[in-house]
């Protein structure tokens, strides 16, 4: 018999949801979308034929829908890899746990889920309006960490490669090369995105290298990491949520990844804060190939 997640585990709220997303396993699709922002679930959800379910908790907003003859589940996450292990464990759970006994289903449900963000560009080939596919993802958040298994879904010499790159500090805590699901990135990315690795991080100003009034750890952060080069790719962006889906994704069985469009560039220091109109294109062309 299959053992049964307790509740202090598998938090399942009084109407039958899962804790945090407040879905009901039958309101989830099979295909997902994945936002930062609960505002753009509504813009994805805009392209939709049919809309079934709507439900909003905290940073957490969902719509299950049509597209095309296409049942999507589009997802707010908020911001930060912290809330990836949220959604991600909670996603599975709802495709892969029965509710009523606790236990774990027979069969497998995997999801196909794509990560559309925004992000800023690290290379002058990367400027601001680029879509970036994320072919792996070096994890600065140290989540994947505390899972078991983790060396065997990432790319080990390329984390060895990275860190004597860096000449990374162990008060940091270990960084992860967490790898995207390489067909799902052929599928999504097409010709239209530019190909690299990205790295996630665990804040928006210190750990991206911003200095405001705070002074960074390592001031060449930056300089290194546009300088590194593995494979013939070199890192493209900054984000903060694709190491954790590509890692969690790769534990739990499913197909995942992070295609992002470039809002600021580093590297020439520009910034476009009206880009919420922009990324639709973006959007699209993600509905047109989940």
């Amino acid at each position: 018999m299959n053992k049964a997640f307790p509740p202090s585990e598998l938090i399942i709220n009084d109407d039958g949801s899962v804790f945090h997303l407040h879905l009901l396993p039958e309101q989830l699709a099979n295909r997902v979308i994945l936002v930062g922002d609960p505002n753009r679930v509504n813009t994805v959800a805009s392209h939709f034929s049919k809309k079934e379910h709507e439900i909003s908790n905290r940073e957490f907003h969902s719509i299950t829908g049509i597209y095309e003859g296409k049942r999507i589940t589009v997802l707010s996450t908020g911001i930060g890899c912290d809330n990836i292990d949220i959604v991600m464990n909670e996603l599975d759970a709802l495709a892969n746990i029965d509710f009523a006994t606790r236990t774990e289903k027979p069969t497998h449900c995997p999801l196909t889920i794509v990560r559309i963000g925004t992000c800023g560009g690290l290379q002058s080939f990367t400027p601001i309006g680029s879509f970036i596919a994320s072919v792996k993802s070096i994890g600065f958040d140290g989540l994947l960490n505390y899972y078991a298994g983790r060396n065997e879904v990432c790319d080990l010499q390329m984390e060895n490669a990275f860190c004597q790159h860096m000449n990374w500090s162990s008060l940091k805590g270990a960084p992860y090369v967490a790898i995207s699901d390489p067909a799902l990135i052929d599928q999504i990315a097409g010709n239209e995105m530019v190909r690299g690795y990205t790295i996630a991080c665990g804040g928006f100003y210190g750990p991206q290298g911003r200095q405001i009034r705070l002074q960074i750890q390592d001031p060449l952060q930056n300089e290194k990491v546009e300088a590194f080069k593995y494979n013939g790719l070199r890192i493209c962006n900054f984000e903060m949520e694709s190491s954790a889906l590509a890692g969690l994704s790769s534990l739990l069985g499913h197909r995942a990844m992070t295609c992002c469009m470039v809002i600021a560039n580093r590297y020439t220091t520009e910034m476009n804060t009206n880009y919420k109109t922009s990324i639709d294109t973006l959007i699209q062309l993600v509905l047109n190939r989940i």
